[in-house]
């Protein structure tokens, strides 16, 4: 792939981003249920809790053809309580006999069956058992018995709030659309890196800043610190401009942006790099941009303990080919092992016996460890040939790609061709070994990160705030499905959410971040610039 720098094209509007948002918005009542495909969102209400909750909206044109919309629904139910989850256990027989031990440490305990499973999950039967206790009004007692129990040896009980369960609520959920318009929309969708290169984070607002974005939102799931691999590191498929800077998960669904044609479209990615040496010598590339040997999400040939995609898991593997270019820095990830310089042309013009060096500007550098540096000592001589080879599919077909598409990683698949169809399980979102982590992740309301395209193209990037009694319980992965259908489109996508969950106008945070120390700095966003 090519490795040219990034070049923004803006054309320059009647009116500032400041005039805009200056602009009274426009706001519509929505009380009545959903009763029908409405041609916009202004006028139709989301799947959220009883049909007779109230909505509001208020929508604000940024530019032509790129809205913003500020949905609240609904109100904090008298009933939502904080409890304390004891346990999540597979069995019922493990669930009773936690049960018993605190009764006799004088609790009054309840086990709660948890029936829903990943809808493509081919298991049978509850997913598990809670053990749960304490109704609490105060989260601050909720959280006194939490201690208390650690106290006396219990392991991790955790503080939740029942409106965030997944089950009946009246909210409130509060929800923001940026919605495109690719036939009237005269600017640009961009994917952009947290600190320009992949290494280190940054916040979707100082992205936003410094690129004079009219809206900006955060984009696909990445490394969040060194110990599952490199810091900011998109864990999964990742292109900017035309170039391929991460590698992909493996069948996992990604939102694919085409510039030149103005569309975005939901797709399963995959990605396949081999290097070939002028003695015929063929290995697989195992990735790109990142440290060898920690692979976040799975998806890779040869990972300890899985080759299949596993949600925030750290795979391992001591054998790795890397390649590095100029998106990751000036030098790649140190380290032992070997690697090579290689040319424009693929020509190596050094070998070093160590990780860590230089990295040309039209050039790349292949790092291998273990088996995958006996294979560059073998085959990579100075003065030789070695290319590196790149098959993107989307869908299982080639995808066409140009200087102006741009790839960014989520999962699960929300909805495809009109239908809710949620992918968790063979995306990597449900863990066999510990059902507690779909219900967690899946069934629990949280904030989200949502993308999605109607069937006359239209783009549609959504948030859901979440974990803010009060203000916004977040959506599970069906309520997801269920907002981005209601909103008209026809394939969606969840992207990196939780603590994650940004969304600017201009560089104004409009989102309520979930986690305490307030803004999350993020591997990537996309930006819409004038």
């Amino acid at each position: 792939m090519n490795q040219h720098k990034p070049k923004f094209f803006r054309n320059v509007f009647s009116l500032s981003v400041a005039a805009v948002m200056a602009l009274t918005p426009v706001v519509f009542p929505v009380i009545s249920p959903n009763v029908g495909q409405a041609s916009t969102i202004a006028h139709q209400s989301l799947p959220l809790g009883q049909s007779s909750l109230k909505e509001t909206r208020e929508r604000t044109e940024l530019a032509a053809g790129l809205t913003y919309t500020h949905i609240v629904r609904g109100t904090q139910s008298e009933k939502d309580v904080y409890i304390v989850d004891a346990a999540f256990l597979k069995t019922r027989k493990e669930a009773e006999t936690m049960a018993k031990h605190l009764k006799s440490d004088g609790y009054n305990p309840k086990v709660e069956v948890i029936s829903k499973r990943a809808s493509n999950d081919p298991e049978h039967g509850p997913l598990g058992y809670l053990v749960r206790l304490g109704f609490f009004k105060s989260e601050s007692d909720a959280n006194k018995l939490r201690d208390e129990l650690k106290g006396k040896g219990y392991q991790n009980p955790r503080v939740v709030y029942s409106g965030e369960d997944g089950g009946k609520t009246t909210g409130p959920w509060v929800v923001n659309v940026l919605e495109v318009n690719p036939k009237q929309f005269k600017g640009k969708i961009s994917s952009e890196l947290g600190t320009k290169i992949i290494p280190e984070r940054e916040k979707v607002s100082s992205m936003a800043a410094r690129t004079n974005a009219l809206a900006a939102i955060n984009g696909g799931y990445f490394v969040m610190g060194p110990s599952d691999g490199t810091e900011g590191d998109l864990a999964g498929v990742s292109m900017i401009e035309g170039n391929l800077i991460s590698e992909a998960v493996n069948g996992r669904t990604s939102l694919i942006l085409s510039g030149s044609q103005k569309a975005a479209r939901i797709a399963s990615v995959e990605t396949h790099l081999s290097a070939l040496a002028l003695d015929g010598a063929k290995r697989e590339v195992d990735g790109l941009n990142r440290k060898p040997g920690l692979i976040r999400g799975g998806g890779g040939i040869g990972d300890t303990p899985t080759d299949k995609p596993k949600h925030d898991f750290t795979c391992t593997d001591p054998g790795e080919l890397i390649q590095f270019t100029s998106r990751f820095g000036q030098t790649s990830d140190p380290g032992e092992g070997v690697e090579v310089v290689l040319d424009s042309r693929g020509k190596v013009t050094d070998f070093r016996d160590h990780r860590g060096g230089s990295i040309p500007g039209n050039g790349s550098v292949l790092a291998g460890t273990g088996d995958a540096a006996e294979w560059l000592r073998t085959h990579a001589h100075v003065g030789t040939e070695i290319n590196v080879n790149t098959d993107i599919l989307a869908d299982g077909s080639p995808l066409q790609v140009d200087k102006t598409t741009g790839i960014v990683n989520g999962g699960p698949r929300l909805l495809g061709g009109g239908r809710i169809n949620i992918t968790a399980m063979s995306e990597g979102f449900h863990w066999p070994e510990n059902p507690e982590f779909f219900y967690r992740f899946g069934e629990r309301r949280n904030p989200r990160t949502l993308a999605g395209v109607k069937a006359d193209g239209t783009i549609l990037l959504v948030t859901v705030d979440g974990r803010h009694p009060g203000y916004s319980v977040g959506a599970s992965f069906e309520e997801s499905a269920g907002i981005m259908k209601s909103l008209g489109a026809t394939d969606a996508v969840n992207l990196d959410g939780g603590g994650s969950t940004t969304m600017t106008v201009g560089s104004k945070l409009i989102t309520h971040p979930s986690d305490s120390t307030g803004e999350r700095p993020v591997g990537d966003a996309m930006l819409f610039l004038p």
